[in-house]
C-alpha cells in the first residue's frame, strides 16, 4: 500500500502542473499589470513579465473563470500575502506530499510514521495546514488592525480641525501610524491615485479587513458626505465606541480564559495521547483494529474511536458557544 500511496500523491502533483502547463497558451492579464502598478514595491520590468512561471499564468487563467480565484484573492489579501491565488494553489496542492516525505523521512528513526494510517494522517494534516495558517495570519492582522484603529480614529478627526482635507488626513495615517493599518489606508491612497473614488477605495478596504469597527467608521464617513455634518465629532463618538468594546472584549476574555482553555485540553488530550502510543507502540494501538468483535462491519475499537471522536467534537462545540459572547 505504501507505493500505491506514494505514486497517487505523485500523479496528483504531476496532474495539477500539467493543467497549468496545457492552459499556459496567451497573452498576459491587464488585471495583473495593473496590480503591480498599485502594489507597494512599485513596478516590474517588462523583461519580469515576461519571464513569468507559465504554469502559474496558465492556472491563473484557469481558476480567474472561477468563483474561487476572488474568494482566494481576498483571503490572501486578508493575511497580507504577496501571493497570487494561482501560486497559494499550487502550494496547497504541494505542501500534502511534502508533509508525508518529510514523515517517511522521519519513519526511519521512528517506525511509526511510515504506518499507512500515519501517512494518511500527515496527509490531510497537509491539506489542512495551508488553510489553517492564513486564518491564523488573518486573525492576528485583524487584532492588530483593531487595537490601532481607535488610535487612527482620533488622528483622522484631528487632522480635519487643523484644517486637513480627509484624503490628507489619510496620508497622515500613512507616515504616522504602524503597520498593518498604515499598510491598508496607503493602499487607499494609491487606489485613489489610480483614479478610483473615495467610497469605492473605502468600501475595497472594508472588503480586505473584515473589520465591524473599520466598516462602521466608513459607514459614517459615507453618509456624512452625503448629508453633511461635523466628521470631526463623529469620528470622535465612534473612537470612543470602539475603545470601550476593546475593553469589554478584554474583560470577557480574561473571565472566559479558563473555560477556552479547558475546551482546547479535554479535546486535544485524547487523540494527541492516542497518537503519542501510536508512534511509539504501534502494536498496542493496532488490537483496536483487529476482529472479531466487530459491528456494522468494522472492528469495534474502530467504533468506539468514531463515537469518541464526534462526543469530542461535540463537547469542544458547546463550549466554544457558551464561551462566545457577542459584544
Amino acid at each position: 500500500m505504501l507505493p500505491i500511496l506514494i505514486a497517487g500523491l505523485a500523479a496528483l502533483a504531476v496532474l495539477v502542473i500539467a493543467i497549468g502547463i496545457s492552459m499556459s497558451a496567451g497573452g498576459g492579464a491587464v488585471a495583473s499589470r495593473l496590480e503591480r502598478y498599485a502594489s507597494a514595491g512599485g513596478g516590474e520590468s517588462a523583461d519580469d513579465v515576461e519571464r513569468e512561471s507559465a504554469v502559474v499564468a496558465g492556472l491563473s487563467r484557469v481558476i480567474e473563470r472561477q468563483d474561487l480565484s476572488a474568494r482566494l484573492s481576498t483571503d490572501l489579501a486578508r493575511a497580507d500575502l504577496k501571493m497570487r491565488p494561482a501560486e497559494f494553489i499550487i502550494l496547497w496542492a504541494v505542501t500534502p506530499i511534502i508533509f508525508v516525505g518529510a514523515a517517511f523521512v522521519i519513519g526511519i528513526v521512528f517506525p511509526g510514521f511510515q504506518n499507512i494510517v500515519a501517512l494518511v494522517g500527515v496527509f490531510l494534516l497537509g491539506v489542512f495546514a495551508p488553510r489553517f495558517y492564513i486564518k491564523r495570519r488573518q486573525a492576528k492582522r485583524l487584532r492588530q488592525f483593531g487595537e490601532q484603529l481607535p488610535d487612527t480614529i482620533t488622528l483622522l478627526a484631528n487632522s480635519l480641525r487643523a484644517g486637513s482635507s480627509f484624503l490628507q488626513g489619510i496620508e497622515l495615517v500613512t507616515r504616522e501610524a504602524r503597520p498593518p493599518i498604515s499598510e491598508e489606508f496607503e493602499r487607499v491612497v494609491r487606489d485613489m491615485q489610480l483614479g478610483m473614488a473615495l467610497q469605492p477605495a473605502l468600501n475595497n478596504l472594508v472588503r480586505r479587513v473584515a473589520s465591524e469597527d473599520l466598516e462602521l467608521m466608513v459607514t459614517a464617513i459615507q453618509i456624512q458626505s452625503q448629508v453633511g455634518g461635523n466628521l470631526a465629532t463623529v469620528l470622535d463618538s465612534i473612537a470612543f465606541t470602539i475603545r470601550e468594546r476593546i475593553r469589554i472584549k478584554g474583560e470577557i476574555n480574561t473571565l472566559t480564559a479558563m473555560q477556552r482553555y479547558s475546551g482546547y485540553v479535554i479535546t486535544l488530550l485524547p487523540v494527541g495521547l492516542a497518537g503519542i502510543l501510536f508512534l511509539i507502540s504501534p502494536a498496542y494501538i493496532s488490537a483496536m483494529l483487529s476482529k472479531p468483535p466487530e459491528m456494522f462491519g468494522l472492528p469495534m475499537g474502530v467504533v468506539f474511536f468514531a463515537i469518541g471522536l464526534i462526543s469530542m467534537g461535540i463537547g469542544y462545540m458547546l463550549i466554544r458557544r457558551i464561551v462566545d459572547i457577542k459584544v
